[in-house]
């Protein structure tokens, strides 16, 4: 079987580039449907044109310079070690981790150029349509690293909260504490956003006096 596809993949060679690039994506479909890891999308890696991959507008993980200079240089020198996790949609491709990555394939000249201008992208849960499982995704992946905006963290529970999203849901999913999800909410100054509970005294987490139990917060919504 390896000496047929040998014979095979010759013909590959005989093709423009992106009719090339095309062809082995194809390929790696085919294999990833054969695949004993073809639940982990990691297994399949495909070459997308970069300008079909846009950035999500939630993205609560911040670079700072230096660090972002730093994954420049370590892109050019060592190349892409890590595909962008990505959302594949009927306008294009949503970037769900791997923002900074996306930024410099297609800011960095010396880098577009080298990969003609495409991108390493995984696709990731393609059977959740909502907006809040790419979120919960996004927000369970920069937590694992990186740092995040507080003000931009306290907005995205704000508007997981919006989509029917209850403390619980959101603890689970992008790995908060009860605590952390209620702090939030009180930066974004929103009562809307405690309308489900019933309460009058301020709380501690720890130490202190306290007023109502910290459960007597919770929306305790999956």
């Amino acid at each position: 079987m390896i000496q047929e596809a040998k014979k095979l993949f010759l013909k590959i060679d005989v093709l423009e580039n992106d009719e090339k690039i095309s062809t082995i994506n194809e390929l790696k479909k085919l294999l990833h449907n054969h695949s004993p890891f073809k639940n982990e999308p990691v297994d399949c890696v495909l070459w997308v044109k970069s300008d079909i991959v846009y950035s999500n507008d939630y993205n609560p993980n911040k670079v700072a310079p230096p660090e972002m200079e730093l994954l420049k240089q370590s892109i050019l020198e060592d190349g892409y070690t890590q595909p962008i996790v990505s959302w594949e949609k009927d306008d294009g491709i949503e970037v769900v981790d791997g923002f900074h990555r996306n930024i410099i394939g297609k800011e960095v000249e010396e880098i577009r150029n080298r990969l003609f201008n495409y991108l390493p992208v995984v696709n990731i849960n393609q059977d959740k349509q909502l907006k809040g499982d790419r979120i919960a995704s996004t927000i369970r992946h920069n937590r694992a690293r990186g740092t995040h905006n507080v003000e931009l963290m306290s907005t995205i529970v704000a508007e997981l909260v919006e989509m029917g999203k209850g403390d619980r849901w959101i603890c689970k999913h992008i790995g908060m504490s009860i605590d952390e999800v209620l702090r939030l909410k009180q930066i974004t100054g929103l009562a809307s956003l405690f309308k489900n509970r019933d309460f009058s005294e301020s709380w501690e987490v720890a130490g202190g006096s306290r007023g109502n139990d910290i459960s007597d917060f919770v929306d305790q919504r999956e």
